[in-house]
């Protein structure tokens, strides 16, 4: 190592990232002997970091919680990570922006030059949610804890302030808004609700014992709920159409449509939405003229999207 500084900062980051670990593997990993990892270890005790010793033969070493933050040790990449998460904060919906750039401001206070170059060339430019659908940090942490615990939640919901009563699975969040995946103990039946329209009350109920989110995988479950299918992660109504544009036009509005080209100047796409009409409707942004392949649900649903037009288009019509 090309110093005791360094040489620390790889210790305390090998250490972050198990249980425990041997001391002759810290030895061998470090490329030096197990004397001075234990005189190292020794250091970083003296800085706050509460590090366990076991004894025996093979005895090793844990870094366990403290109860106060000790100063905190990153290399070059974890701190890289950090900054560009704390840039990335204003869009998450979870109301820490003051907070994250005040703790951006720390950070890159205390970086070197080459790290705050770095940092600055990742600047992003996050797209905010409106304030009203951001969701109280303390709201988010007290879903969370309900979670963790496996405790029944109580709470109002939306402007109505409807009460449930819900067994909370997992909390997530997808473009800037967070939701709680829940077991609806009214509904008998698996619900979302928006973490900003949720006001818990307190205290939490008893225990359950956890159901399994269905298809066991709660990513796809709510990507397919938001998608307004049951079953699978799918969209439940899907066709083709071919539009007289080439591919090369039409590829950035794409979206998580696919497209192939029929010749120079067509091609065939496909694509799914929650309903026919919502799936016509979509086709219609590609703003050239359309012919449907499949399915016959599809044709229809331009018969009705016509027939919506015609009466929207007379009804504000100059005399």
């Amino acid at each position: 190592m090309s110093s005791t500084t360094s040489r620390l900062l790889v210790l305390l980051s090998l250490l972050q990232t198990r249980r425990d670990w041997p001391g002759k593997t810290l030895a061998g990993r470090l490329e030096i002997s197990p004397r001075t990892v234990r005189r190292d270890v020794d250091r970083l005790r003296e800085m706050g970091y509460r590090i366990q010793a076991a004894k025996g033969p093979d005895g090793g070493y844990r870094l366990d919680a403290g109860s106060e933050l000790p100063p905190l040790l990153f290399d070059d990449d974890q701190a890289i990570a950090i900054g560009f998460a704390l840039q990335s904060a204003t869009a998450m919906g979870a109301g820490i922006e003051e907070a994250a750039v005040r703790a951006l401001t720390t950070v890159r206070q205390v970086m070197p030059s080459r790290l705050r170059h770095r940092l600055d060339a990742l600047k992003v430019t996050p797209l905010r949610q409106d304030d009203a659908d951001a969701a109280s940090p303390d709201v988010l942490v007290a879903l969370a804890a309900a979670t963790h615990a496996g405790q029944t939640l109580r709470f109002d919901y939306g402007a109505s302030e409807h009460r449930r009563r819900v067994e909370p699975h997992h909390l997530v969040t997808s473009d800037g808004r967070w939701y709680l995946v829940a077991w609806d103990l009214e509904k008998d039946g698996w619900r979302i609700f928006r973490a900003d329209r949720i006001a818990p009350r307190m205290p939490n109920g008893p225990r359950f014992t956890p159901r399994v989110v269905p298809g066991g995988d709660v990513r796809a479950f709510v990507s397919a709920k938001f998608k307004g299918s049951n079953d699978q992660d799918v969209w439940p109504c899907r066709g083709r159409v071919i539009v007289d544009l080439p591919l090369r036009a039409i590829r950035p509005f794409l979206g998580d449509a696919v497209a192939e080209a029929v010749d120079d100047n067509r091609t065939m796409i496909a694509a799914g939405s929650w309903s026919w009409v919502a799936l016509a409707a979509s086709f219609g942004r590609f703003d050239a003229a359309l012919e449907v392949v499949d399915p016959p649900e599809l044709a229809d649903a331009y018969e009705t999207l016509a027939e919506r037009y015609m009466t929207a288009y007379g009804s504000h019509r100059r005399p």
